[in-house]
């Protein structure tokens, strides 16, 4: 199942690149992806304090192909913010709640679970929050990325 899903964000992802840097070769078991874990924050993540992040292709701080895998604890959220690269991604555990729109509002969001897919286009404001149960996401796009908080005061990684 889990390979059934990442394969169409992964053709997703290269079907907009035209002639982009050959893709390496990566063949990685649960148990091999779990040892990558604990990166924390980087390029194109939202900078909210206990979300993991592990680079499982490229590096989304630079021009390429880039997939990230997210861990987000039980009660996250995330205000609406943007990204400059297009990305999709899929649902893989738990349940993610996905809106779009300026302002953070739970009422707009969808209740993802896990096999769900979704997009982040470029520049289109969105926000997300987990409940009771944690979830984890793979995101797909092509870098570099950023995160711009709609509203400034919101980013997390602003306040200390």
């Amino acid at each position: 199942m889990k390979n059934a899903v990442l394969i169409p964000v992964l053709f997703i992802a290269l079907a907009g690149v035209s002639r982009a840097a050959p893709v390496d070769k990566i063949r990685l078991t649960p148990d091999e992806v779990a040892a990558k874990e604990g990166e924390g924050a980087g390029a194109g993540t939202s900078g909210v304090t206990g979300i993991q992040m592990t680079v499982l292709l490229g590096d989304p701080a630079k021009p390429g192909l880039y997939t990230i895998r997210l861990r987000i604890p039980a009660n996250t959220r995330i205000e609406a913010h943007t990204h400059r690269d297009d990305r999709s991604a899929v649902v893989m555990a738990g349940t993610w709640y996905f809106g779009y729109g300026n302002e953070t509002d739970e009422s707009a969001t969808r209740s993802l679970g896990p096999g769900s897919f979704y997009t982040e286009p470029s520049g289109v404001a969105h926000f997300a929050l987990t409940k009771a149960e944690p979830a984890v996401v793979v995101i797909s796009g092509f870098g570099p990325s950023d995160t711009v908080y709609v509203k400034s005061a919101n980013d997390p990684r602003k306040q200390h």
